[in-house]
């Protein structure tokens, strides 16, 4: 394991974020002092490997790092997701020898703030297809137009990575579909709309973006792919990054809530029988419950990250797997199951702590409602059982044997 610096994310500074969390949540505001601090501290060359000037770390200790930062701050957690989905997607593709993405990884060691710019109304295919449309140019580069949405670090990135179907020379769609990824710098052809006013996760500032013939130089074009499902390493190391790193974000709202509820518990007294809550059967089960739920997802999460680090790094040995055909069915499947885990854990919280909690004054109402954002984000429930549908049963109407 690499050796992470002592003040990365120190208790003190988690107080701090917990605290500013509370003013970015009710003014929806970007935590810009949160980024500053991280920034100082070197947290956006996390996934940069050492010999490219970065700290070095594995997607396990990004996941356990970005678990402990969830629990003081989740908008923020979320927001620093998407830097670390990309450089974490570079350093997959760096790790099996892919050289375009050396300078994704050289940036983030310039602290250079990646965005991911791939949500598209619509679009449930996500990676594998796209609504915008890139225009190729003389140079080798492209201009993309369409409109991107859930763009988190919308106010602050300094670096947005983006996908659009190719368009073909003479501009017509071409008759075999492809995908351009590379990476957008802030020019007058990108717009940031000002319309994130949500439920939860207001702080993340996940605004609107769209593209007007925006430019992808040719030396900032990642890679090309096949419209659909392909194992292109940056694509699938941004699915994987992605996945597992939200997966990461929201189990630590669930370890907030459980600790706060096991406060609360402690203190929390029944008028009528006379009893602190924590000696409540009711109550007992309850945070019980919650804490079975979140523990299961944790030691999911951390075999199927260490997989994909021995994945890149070509390790082998017991312990270690292969997943093959299923790594994309396991991605989703753990993102599904952390989310919807995390949510059930939280209300359980809730519904153990009492009605003062339902005031805007408790921070489980603001952990409330951060939580119920997993659901939005890709995969979801319809895509997931679809894939897994697909996986068991072949594809709708098929021919099938009769027996």
């Amino acid at each position: 394991m690499t050796e992470l610096p002592d003040d990365l994310l120190s208790d003190e500074l988690l107080t701090t974020f917990r605290e500013r969390a509370v003013v970015h949540d009710r003014e929806n505001t970007f935590p810009r002092d949160d980024l500053a601090d991280l920034r100082e501290r070197g947290y956006l060359r996390l996934l940069v490997p050492q010999e490219l000037g970065g700290t070095g770390a594995s997607l396990l200790e990004a996941s356990r790092i970005q678990r402990r930062l969830a629990q003081a701050a989740p908008a923020t957690a979320l927001s620093m997701n998407m830097h670390l989905v990309i450089t974490g997607a570079a350093l997959h593709a760096y790790r099996l020898g892919v050289p375009g993405v050396r300078p994704i990884l050289e940036d983030a060691a310039a602290d250079r703030l990646f965005a991911f710019g791939i949500s598209e109304a619509g679009n449930e295919a996500m990676l594998f297809d796209s609504s915008s449309r890139a225009e190729p140019q003389e140079d080798g580069g492209f201009r993309v137009t369409g409109t991107k949405i859930f763009t988190s670090l919308a106010p602050v990135w300094d670096r947005l990575v983006v996908h659009a179907r190719r368009a073909a020379d003479d501009g017509s769609a071409e008759e075999d579909p492809s995908l351009v990824f590379g990476i957008l710098e802030r020019t007058t052809e990108v717009e940031v709309k000002d319309d994130w006013d949500t439920h939860g996760m207001r702080p993340s500032q996940s605004c609107t973006t769209r593209l007007h013939g925006a430019p992808i130089t040719a030396e900032h074009v990642l890679t090309t792919t096949p419209v659909g499902p392909n194992p292109d390493p940056f694509v699938m190391g941004i699915f994987g990054a992605f996945e597992l790193l939200i997966a990461s974000v929201y189990t630590g709202i669930a370890e907030r809530a459980i600790t706060v509820g096991t406060e609360v518990a402690h203190t929390r007294r029944s008028v009528t029988r006379g009893i602190v809550h924590a000696d409540d059967p009711d109550i007992r089960w309850r945070l019980a419950d919650a804490a079975i739920g979140v523990d299961g997802v944790i030691l999911q999460l951390e075999k199927l990250l260490a997989d994909l680090d021995a994945l890149g790094t070509g390790e082998q040995g017991p312990g270690i797997t292969d997943h093959g055909a299923r790594w994309f069915l396991h991605f989703s499947g753990v993102k599904s199951r952390a989310t919807e885990t995390a949510i059930a854990a939280v209300d359980q919280v809730l519904r153990a702590s009492g009605g003062s909690h339902y005031f805007r004054r408790s921070e489980l109402e603001r952990l409330s409602r951060d939580v119920r954002a997993g659901m939005y984000h890709p995969s979801d429930e319809e895509s997931v059982h679809a894939s897994y549908a697909k996986a068991l049963l072949g594809e709708i109407d098929q021919p099938r044997e009769e027996h």
